[in-house]
């Protein structure tokens, strides 16, 4: 199972944040998730079919909204709505990062590089986007994406490694760039050549060379001037 299993709520944490959603963003390791509108939460339609995936749905809602009563359940009960409340947040967190206003939140995070950034030399430390391989969860943790060479990387840190990359789904990034296509810049076309004594491998040579011209004939179809 991927799910992500943040850090577990205490008293102590309690004190300094009032809301669940609050205390989720700011707690160790959920640096990637932006704060969901409680309105977004609230809207029967945005959820629909999240009941049938999620374990005590009902009393996982409660608690994401602050509703849950402080006595309701015992310690052990508390910690298994509180595994469904992260689950279920984050399978909300998926769907409400491509709407208009989710765009606005992760575009403000993506401009502070709360992603990371590109570790491709050629990239010149571009920030990252979080991606899903699959939309299915519990199948593949979370990955970055670099809008410059156009590849995914694994997050640096293992916290970040146990994201379930559905909680950010497949399109995120993609959507991002089409709203906002200024965020887009122009590909790296530097690219390392692996010399020995000066000389170029022939066989990496060639494939350069190969690419490049493929490049070309594409940039002509298109009507693209090279100079751009």
């Amino acid at each position: 199972m991927l799910h992500f299993f943040g850090a577990v709520n205490t008293d102590s944490d309690s004190e300094y944040c009032k809301y669940w959603v609050e205390w989720f963003t700011y707690a160790e390791g959920n640096e990637y998730f932006c704060d969901v509108d409680e309105e977004y939460i609230l809207d029967r339609f945005n959820l629909t079919n999240l009941s049938n995936d999620v374990p005590n749905y009902l009393q996982a809602l409660e608690m994401i909204t602050d509703r849950l009563p402080e006595k309701a359940l015992s310690n052990e009960e508390r910690e298994q709505v509180e595994r469904s409340a992260r689950y279920l947040y984050g399978l909300i967190h998926a769907r409400y990062i491509i709407t208009t206003q989710g765009l606005k939140k992760m575009l403000d995070k993506f401009k502070r590089g709360d992603f990371g950034r590109c570790p491709r030399v050629y990239c010149h430390q571009n920030p990252l986007l979080p991606v899903g391989i699959t939309d299915v969860p519990s199948q593949k943790g979370v990955k970055l994406y670099c809008c410059r060479c156009e590849d995914i990387y694994n997050p640096k840190s293992r916290r970040h490694n146990m994201i379930d990359g559905a909680f950010f789904g497949t399109s995120f990034p993609h959507m991002l760039l089409q709203v906002y296509p200024a965020l887009k810049p122009a590909p790296s076309e530097q690219r390392y050549v692996p010399r020995i004594f000066g000389f170029k491998l022939n066989a990496i040579a060639e494939l350069h060379r190969w690419q490049d011209e493929q490049r070309e004939e594409q940039k002509k179809r298109l009507g693209i001037s090279s100079t751009t």
